[in-house]
């Protein structure tokens, strides 16, 4: 059998310093891209030179690219790199992308690959501080991240106690990051490509696929190691957190993490949507107890997609929005989470 054809996208915004290493790494795989795709954005520091004296053992497309100040964010470039990636790579093809400022290992094409071949449509990968620069960034910031990854995997653990999804079993983790995903171009193009916003596309890239109900993996194996810098290329993005976590630290972690019980009640209401989706009748309650009218939930579940069900509902009812947590209530909060798992795991075994 033929191999995938596989194309790894590249967004570059003055990235001279790094992207040797980056291409470098590419170049190294054990199971190589068929090409990569480098767009270079707004480019004023010879990133595009640097890159052409990279030995390459398969083609190297570049592209320059002026992109107006409105849309010169990391996303748009993103969302253009992968548009030219799966023109070169086809239907069947595949998608990679990673950042300019990432250095992957060498089975990061093949681990990515193998996984899609086990019936992903989507694979996000983690993305890890390079050791080294990692040191310059303050222990309390180390101290916070430590806190918010284990209270999110936690949380994650409760949701797969009372909804598990077979396509990404754990351990898995929590990331949707540009620095590393994999894509098949049939379910990219099904979810009309990258979103078209100027940050947080790689988010909104899975939510977009979530809501076709296509199989995402968040493969705890796969990683690339990414810079430390505090300053960053886009504006909002990690460089900038890590900046401002440097002097003062944020009053709420990140708005994905929420209050145990928030998160064990949002997870009931998943398995019971998805339960209403695929037998209409099956959660009688579920109207009144969503704070929604009959008629409203009827309508929101008629869709061929339970992504897209689940989705819009969460969105529509009140009793779904999200609270924020503190840092200054994590420790609490990570204990009430570990209560409510001992909880679940009691019910289970009965």
């Amino acid at each position: 059998m033929a191999p995938v054809p596989a194309i790894v996208a590249i967004p570059a915004w003055n990235e001279a310093a790094r992207i040797t290493a980056c291409l470098t790494a590419i170049a190294n795989q054990i199971r190589p891209p068929t090409a990569v795709v480098l767009l270079a954005n707004n480019c004023t520091d010879g990133t595009e030179a640097v890159a052409r004296a990279v030995v390459m053992p398969f083609r190297l497309h570049i592209l320059s690219v002026a992109l107006a100040a409105a849309t010169a964010g990391a996303g748009t470039a993103r969302r253009l790199a992968m548009q030219q990636a799966a023109l070169l790579a086809g239907p069947a093809g595949v998608v990679l992308t990673t950042d300019a400022d990432a250095v992957a290992p060498a089975d990061w094409v093949a681990r990515n690959l193998d996984a899609l071949a086990a019936g992903a449509d989507m694979v996000c990968g983690r993305a890890v501080i390079d050791p080294v620069e990692a040191r310059a960034i303050g222990a309390h910031l180390h101290a916070d991240d430590a806190l918010e990854c284990s209270y999110g995997d936690l949380l994650d653990a409760i949701l797969d106690a009372v909804c598990p999804d077979p396509a990404d079993p754990r351990p898995r983790h929590g990331e949707a990051s540009g620095a590393s995903i994999a894509v098949t171009v049939d379910a990219l193009a099904r979810a009309g490509g990258v979103p078209a916003l100027a940050m947080g596309e790689d988010r909104a890239l899975a939510a977009a696929l979530a809501r076709i109900d296509a199989r995402i993996r968040h493969d705890p194996d796969i990683r690339v190691t990414v810079s430390g810098r505090l300053e960053g290329r886009a504006a909002g993005g990690m460089a900038d957190t890590m900046r401002r976590r440097m002097t003062r630290q944020d009053e709420f972690t990140d708005e994905q993490l929420e209050p145990a019980v928030d998160a064990l009640r949002r997870a009931d209401f998943r398995r019971r949507v998805h339960a209403a989706w695929a037998d209409p009748g099956s959660e009688p309650d579920l109207a009144a107890d969503l704070l929604l009218h009959p008629a409203t939930l009827t309508r929101l579940l008629d869709t061929p997609y339970r992504g897209t069900a689940w989705a819009d509902i969460e969105q529509a009812s009140a009793v779904m929005r999200r609270r924020r947590v503190r840092f200054a209530e994590l420790p609490r909060q990570i204990a009430h989470a570990k209560d409510l798992l001992a909880s679940l795991a009691r019910e289970a075994a009965v």
